[in-house]
């Protein structure tokens, strides 16, 4: 009786101490439209240079995030997002789908008084409703290459599962030009990275967990599933620590290099066992918000040649389905660890009429930091490998992740 009383005792701190958030799986926006034949016509479309130039004068004066030197650090976050789940804000409650962005640091949602098409399409948040909510009055502008915003500055109380987060500081998005979030499955962005990253001034939603001591580790993790069955989850992230049943053998540590992004070092990065690329190592930026993964553009178009992959007029690469069993592996070094990955893997298949395509999950983005070019490790990567983001140490750990067989 005794130890059944210690196992209840154990399984209820275990429970509140860790918090679930289920992710669902969707087409991402680029996906969706390639499908429907128009993605040519809206890359060309949304451009930075071409974007900035017809939407700047909708933006406050002397908007930083408008500023083309920094357009490429966000620039493919959301075209390629497939994962999101559902969190809560105001009271009474007002739910809202958003993606769990470790390559950013805001929160924002649709306000009811946008006046865009992208949201009349989604949730608004409606602060008149909330007995909580307190006016800010300051306005924000974010620009993510494919999409921007503009909003206003608010505060109101957060929920995410059982985790409250009082005076949360969040955006209402009041504006949001072109359709890049039109298509998009979700209503907004909560963004995981350090506060240095962030465009919204205030705590992140982490950073006020961790203040308001909500969690009891300094940790979340996610775990992205390969296939799911009816009625299972598609990821996971888990607040407050990690699920060793979601993962098999030893966590390999890296130190995180600067605090912005959840950026680390990477040794190199081998096709078939050869370093051709990064062979003096480089920096990787570990990002739930693409699905992709992104480099420097001269490493990328070595890696597609090694690979046999070959170019699209609208900068895609494309390989023969029928060799993936015969092409090589491509192997990440991190905290001298291999991390491999098969052409079943690196490779995005989709049906496009009756046809199945195989993309290349490998993308060009040249992204310029004070350590050097970045790479990207998004969910082509960690859907392998369970990933650990430990801000107590600031760290990010990796392990082999379980799938169903």
């Amino acid at each position: 009786m005794m130890k059944l009383l210690l196992l209840l005792l154990l399984w209820t701190w275990t429970s509140s101490a860790l918090v679930r958030v289920p992710l669902r799986r969707v087409l991402s926006i680029r996906s969706q439209l390639r499908a429907e034949g128009v993605l040519e016509e809206f890359l060309k479309e949304h451009r930075p240079d071409m974007f900035n130039r017809r939407y700047a004068q909708c933006f406050p004066p002397g908007t930083p995030s408008l500023r083309l030197g920094r357009s490429s650090e966000k620039i493919y976050n959301f075209m390629d997002a497939q994962y999101y789940g559902e969190i809560n804000l105001g009271n009474p409650q007002q739910n809202f789908s958003v993606v769990f962005d470790t390559g950013s640091s805001d929160l924002w949602v649709p306000s009811t008084y946008c006046v865009s098409q992208a949201c009349a399409l989604h949730r608004r948040f409606r602060a008149f409703e909330s007995t909580s909510f307190h006016h800010d009055g300051r306005t924000f502008g974010i620009h993510y290459g494919s999409g921007h915003l503009l909003g206003v500055m608010a505060r109101d109380t957060l929920k995410i599962g059982s985790l409250t987060a009082q005076n949360q500081e969040f955006g209402e998005s009041v504006y949001e030009p072109g359709s890049a979030f039109v298509r998009a499955s979700f209503d907004g962005v909560l963004g995981m990275a350090y506060p240095s990253l962030a465009e919204i001034l205030g705590n992140p939603v982490f950073d006020n967990m961790l203040a308001q001591k909500e969690v009891d580790e300094p940790i979340f993790s996610f775990y992205l599933r390969r296939k799911t069955s009816s009625g299972t989850p598609e990821g996971e992230l888990l607040l407050g620590g990690k699920d060793e049943a979601l993962y098999s053998g030893p966590i390999s540590w890296n130190p995180v290099t600067a605090k912005g992004y959840w950026q680390i070092k990477m040794e190199s990065v081998a096709v078939q066992g050869v370093s051709s690329l990064c062979p003096r190592g480089c920096q990787a930026i570990v990002d739930t918000g693409t699905s992709l993964i992104a480099g420097p553009t001269v490493d990328i178009l070595s890696l597609h040649q090694l690979i046999g992959a070959t170019p699209t007029n609208i900068g895609e690469f494309l390989i023969d389905c029928v060799r993936l069993s015969s092409l090589p592996h491509v192997t990440f070094v991190l905290g001298g660890t291999e991390y491999t990955l098969t052409a079943e893997q690196y490779v995005r298949k989709e049906t496009l009429g009756d046809k199945e395509f195989c993309f290349s999950g490998f993308q060009a983005i040249d992204i310029v930091s004070p350590e050097g070019p970045l790479w990207i490790l998004g969910d082509v990567f960690l859907t392998e490998f369970y990933s650990i983001f430990d801000r107590g140490h600031d760290r990010v750990g990796f392990a082999f992740a379980k799938h169903p067989t």
